[in-house]
């Protein structure tokens, strides 16, 4: 999209580098990630970067609309409530897929998250890929002109609220099997708080603790959720001492109840030129005649999962709970990123927290996924190069 940064990129690019990228991220903790790198970053143009704000600010007035919880508490109805919720989500992650529209180039809303997203490891990328390649410092991949260490002060004011580093705590279902673990790994030695397993919390009351690395139990006051439900209802062989419905005396970070809130659900209420048709399949009047044109997806899966492409009838009519599932238009990704054998598709997730006393988001940094296949995702990409996780770079 930066065309002068891409010939740069593309005639500095080697074999060695892409694997010193990789080595140089794994000898931070002495692991690699599961998930696949991309050898490249995706250069941003000021045009497309304008659209993409655009696009955020529209999904972010239906946030802001003062009946928006009236309108999503159907979304919660479906799933356990989660007590003391706060007035609104702490993260959101708003994905575009860079598509095509009428010969031009456009990003299409593909999905939206009330959930946080690889906040620390992004940054982290971003600077190995400095490394290997020294002119990217003329670029950034923040937005509203912040720096890495304006951005990292946001990131942990958010995440701590003044607690104390030792009473917060990173949560999930044994991270050190997730495939998002190298983020936990960057947030622990960036921003200085535990990373805990949901199996490890003790409850006393109302209050929670974890032990800490001498086998002494320490207050959590507050909790920097990425436990995805949808692993969690799954997991009946973990014993937990506490339930999420649990009435307790913590602050939640990224509110679990927001997961559900801003998630699949709110697509269908959005209409304009960065939007993709939706339908609720509970509210499906009838099925389209051109179900090849549409995606089937469930409301509050993580990655992808249970995703149908290639939709049939027999697809719709056997799903039980209607409610629970969308169908959405397909949209024309675009080839866009010149690779060394040919152009990869490319999606964008803008990253953006909203603090407690603030009246909107904050827009900051972003995470790419590259492509060659049909959708974005490991599955279909799978033995391609030139493809999976990357950082979108823009212009000073």
């Amino acid at each position: 999209m930066i065309s002068k940064y891409r010939k740069l990129f593309n005639e500095q690019f080697t074999e060695n580098k892409y694997q010193q990228l990789k080595d140089d991220i794994a000898s931070d903790f002495d692991y690699e990630p599961t998930f696949r790198i991309a050898e490249t970053p995706f250069f941003i143009s000021n045009e497309l970067k304008e659209q993409l704000i655009e696009g955020c600010n529209e999904v972010v007035a239906l946030i802001q609309d003062v009946n928006f919880k009236s309108l999503t508490n159907k979304a919660l109805g479906l799933n356990n409530k989660v007590p003391n919720e706060d007035e609104h989500t702490t993260f959101l992650a708003i994905d575009f897929g860079i598509c095509e529209e009428n010969g031009a180039v456009v990003p299409k809303l593909i999905e939206v998250q009330g959930f946080p997203s690889l906040y620390n490891y992004q940054t982290n990328l971003c600077d190995k890929f400095i490394n290997q390649y020294p002119f990217l410092y003329e670029l950034t991949p923040f937005f509203n002109g912040i720096n890495p260490d304006e951005y990292l002060k946001i990131i942990e004011d958010v995440i701590c609220n003044h607690h104390p580093k030792e009473n917060v705590i990173l949560l999930e279902i044994e991270p050190e099997k997730q495939n998002t673990k190298i983020d936990f790994y960057y947030c622990k030695r960036d921003i200085g708080i535990p990373i805990v397993c949901v199996t490890e919390l003790i409850k006393k009351g109302r209050q929670l603790f974890y032990k800490n690395e001498n086998n002494e139990e320490v207050l959590v006051k507050r909790i920097y959720n990425r436990v995805i439900f949808d692993e969690l209802d799954l997991r009946t062989d973990l014993k937990l001492d506490f339930s999420f419905s649990d009435d307790l005396e913590v602050e939640w970070v990224g509110h679990p109840n927001w997961f559900f809130r801003i998630s699949k659900f709110i697509l269908p209420f959005l209409k304009g030129k960065y939007f993709i048709e939706t339908t609720l399949l509970s509210e499906l009047i009838e099925i389209p005649d051109d179900l090849e044109n549409y995606v089937l997806k469930p409301l509050f899966s993580f990655s992808g999962t249970g995703v149908i492409f290639h939709v049939k009838k027999e697809d719709i009519d056997a799903v039980v709970e209607k409610e629970l599932y969308i169908l959405q238009k397909k949209v024309n990704y675009i080839p866009i990123v010149q690779s060394p054998d040919g152009k990869v598709k490319a999606e964008v997730r803008v990253l953006c927290v909203w603090k407690k006393e603030d009246a909107a988001p904050t827009l900051l940094c972003n995470l790419v996924r590259l492509s060659r296949g049909e959708m974005i995702g490991v599955k279909f990409n799978k033995d391609k190069d030139w493809v999976g996780g990357t950082i979108g770079l823009f212009e000073r």
